[in-house]
Order: C-alpha cells, then sequence, then structure tokens
C-alpha cells in the first residue's frame, strides 16, 4: 500500500509543532500497513495537563496553516492527560508520562515501522 505523501507531510508539520511545544519522547509511526484507522500515528508526551492542551493547540494551528485542514475530531481536552487529534490519515495522540507509561502505544503498535526524526527535528 502507498501512503499518500500529504500524510507525511501532515505527520511532520505535527512533530514540528509538538516540538516548538517543547514535546517530549516525540515518535511517529508508520501505520498504514498494519491498521485501517490510519497511515501514521504521531505520539508525545506532555508533562502537564497545560502543556499536553498546549501542544495539541499549537498541532491544530500549525496544520491548519501548512496543510490547510482542520482535524476530523478531537478527543481529552477538557481532561488535558491525553489529548487525542484526529485528521483521518494522521492522528496524533499527546500524553501525560503516567498516560503513555500506562497505554504503552509503541508497545501495542510495536509491528508498525518507526519513522527516523532525525531531518524532521534539526
Amino acid at each position: 500500500m502507498l501512503i499518500d505523501p500529504a500524510a507525511f507531510a501532515l505527520a511532520v508539520a505535527a512533530v514540528r509543532a509538538a516540538d516548538d511545544k517543547k514535546g517530549e519522547e516525540i515518535v511517529v509511526l508508520e501505520v498504514g500497513q498494519v491498521t485501517i484507522l490510519a497511515d501514521y500515528f504521531v505520539i508525545v508526551t506532555g508533562n502537564s495537563r497545560a502543556q499536553v492542551r498546549a501542544i495539541g493547540g499549537a498541532i491544530e494551528e500549525k496544520i491548519r496553516f501548512e496543510c490547510e485542514r482542520k482535524p476530523v475530531r478531537v478527543e481529552g481536552l477538557g481532561e488535558g492527560s491525553w489529548v487525542l487529534v484526529d485528521y483521518g490519515d494522521v492522528i496524533v495522540h499527546i500524553m501525560l508520562p503516567s498516560e503513555r507509561a500506562f497505554y504503552q502505544l509503541e508497545a501495542f503498535w510495536g509491528h508498525a515501522e518507526r519513522v527516523d526524526l532525525a531531518g524532521v527535528l534539526i
């Protein structure tokens, strides 16, 4: 299955927005080969509920500006422990360290290929 380059560009924009807001442990998984849910998952840690929300807002803003896309849905902003921003082809998970450790999305989707972010985060 070929993955749309626009989906990769959106994932990169999400990574850069998260990095700009000091998101940590940023991981991109290419899940399009193993699920129909999305082409990419972007997983980010925020160290407080306020930071998790701020990262989510920054991602929405950057993608709206650079990719001219709005999310299909956003969940978890009220709670702030796990914010999910769903663009259809890219799903962004922004989590507190405790949530990330508990749900272990990277382990659950361990058969998905990890995207090398060396060229993305300069």
